[in-house]
């Protein structure tokens, strides 16, 4: 379920998604962030207090099979 987020003062896109995601899943989160949240990039790189963000949830990526050499 996706949460809101408020900004502190100066606060990036970027580093908030390092805080919240996990690291597994940080590659796609800022631009996934940007899209939730429309007009978000044109407020600047440092966002002002009390910006609302909505950090949705990130589906889960496909799992990858193991492929064995030797049986």
């Amino acid at each position: 379920m996706a949460q809101t987020y408020i900004a502190k003062d100066g606060e990036m896109v970027d580093e908030i998604c390092w805080r919240y995601y996990p690291r597994s899943q940080f590659p796609l989160s800022v631009e996934t962030v940007l899209e939730a949240n429309r007009g978000l990039a044109a407020l600047g790189v440092r966002l002002a207090a009390g910006t609302a963000l909505t950090l949705p949830d990130l589906k889960q990526p496909d799992a990858t099979p193991i492929i064995r050499v030797w049986s």
